[in-house]
């Protein structure tokens, strides 16, 4: 970046844009790691075998003697008994085969099936399920197809109802569309028939369970050192701060990256439709709506939960993302003593992003005309950071305004 280019400018500048270019070389795509040894595709000469002896597996355990066991000790009851179960119905299973087999009946008592070794594998960011026989995953921002297989789409549909019930949601054909959390954190969506032609999908966003700062995303080429320097100090000096960038795009990630400069004695309240923000401050209140339940009542939405934050004496507020009306409550909280607020917007770049704030703050039904709008605006916002997922599969900034 130019350092005689101005990156703060008066607020009655917002528009003018800085567009950054990398100083060095982009670093090339990290080349995607082989499957883990789980992760297998099953031998169709003895898929039968596989078969019989997981539904004679399954008719012999009993339901309650299993609900209390942990994992460890449930694998190893249900290797014992596939193992004299093929001895007792001769059917010839290598001791590799027994051991694949049992991980996989329990994933499917205990865990998500199939879907658990993906779970557990770090290096992956999205899993999409697109029907019984079509799984894909993104590592380092590259998608690929693995040999990941369901049994059949009912095998599938139990996995999401299994998923919706977890959460208190229900997912059949009267309601096929559900969105929920797991217990680590990751954000799932589930869509079901008819609404999906070839079977049921589930869309699963990972989320690290270790933090990244700005070191780490100078070094994955994200952002280099002096933008680095410029968004930290924008996070220590309060400054009302909208990253702007596609979906996967890395906006989350830099948000939480800017969190960590945050002072450890202010009180943050975040609001979010999904919990994916992990601040590491000690005063955090964590807010998330709630979706309509199946009566159609008790739905609260991004909106309520911004007002309520208002009344919760914060130092900062920070939306996870701004979706629609909501966004005037966030210019009123910038512009009421609430500085340092941040949040995330979805925009192509940060122009857009600011037409995007005031067609969502016209949503909110308040009858300000354009001119109005746009003041507060300007008065609120003092920092657009763009972010763009490049081809290579990185995600960098790439214009403050």
């Amino acid at each position: 970046m130019n350092d005689t280019m101005p990156v703060f400018g008066k607020r009655s500048q917002l528009s003018d844009i800085t567009t950054i270019k990398p100083a060095n070389p982009l670093p090339p795509a990290i080349a995607a790691p082989e499957m883990m040894t789980r992760i297998t595709e099953p031998s169709s000469a003895r898929h039968d075998d596989v078969v019989i002896l997981r539904g004679l597996c399954l008719a012999r355990l009993d339901a309650t003697e299993i609900a209390g066991l942990p994992a460890e000790r449930l694998t190893t009851e249900v290797e014992r008994l596939l193992s004299d179960l093929a001895t007792e119905h001769r059917i010839q299973l290598n001791a590799r085969e027994q051991r694949q087999l049992a991980s996989e009946l329990v994933d499917d008592m205990l865990g998500l099936g199939p879907l658990e070794p993906l779970l557990d594998d770090e290096t992956i960011n999205d899993i999409m399920v697109n029907g019984p026989e079509r799984v894909f995953v993104e590592r380092a921002g590259k998608l690929v197809q693995v040999p990941v297989r369901f049994r059949d789409s009912t095998h599938v549909a139990n996995i999401c109802q299994r998923i919706a019930a977890s959460v208190g949601r229900r997912v059949d054909e009267a309601s096929p569309m559900v969105d929920a959390r797991l217990k680590d954190g990751s954000r799932i969506n589930i869509i079901l028939p008819p609404l999906a032609l070839d079977g049921p999908c589930i869309s699963i966003r990972k989320f690290s369970k270790k933090g990244i700062d700005f070191a780490q995303l100078v070094k994955f080429g994200s952002l280099s050192e002096p933008i680095a320097r410029v968004l930290e100090i924008a996070a220590r000096c309060r400054l009302n701060i909208i990253v702007s960038g596609g979906t996967g795009s890395g906006k989350t990630t830099l948000l939480n990256a800017m969190s960590r400069f945050i002072d450890l004695s202010e009180r943050i309240v975040t609001v979010e439709d999904a919990a994916e923000l992990q601040l590491q401050q000690p005063h955090i209140v964590r807010l998330e709506t709630r979706p309509q339940s199946l009566e159609g009542r008790g739905e609260i939405n991004q909106r309520d939960l911004v007002r309520n934050a208002l009344r919760m004496r914060p130092d900062r507020i920070i939306i996870g993302e701004v979706r629609g009306p909501e966004a005037f409550d966030m210019l009123q909280a910038m512009n009421t003593g609430h500085d340092g607020s941040m949040s995330t917007i979805h925009a192509n770049n940060t122009r857009d992003a600011l037409s995007r704030i005031e067609n969502m703050v016209q949503m909110a039904s308040m009858g300000l005309g354009a001119k109005a709008i746009r003041t507060q605006v300007v008065s609120a916002v003092n920092l657009i950071v763009q972010v763009e997922r490049q081809r290579d599969g990185g995600r960098r900034v790439t214009q403050l305004t």
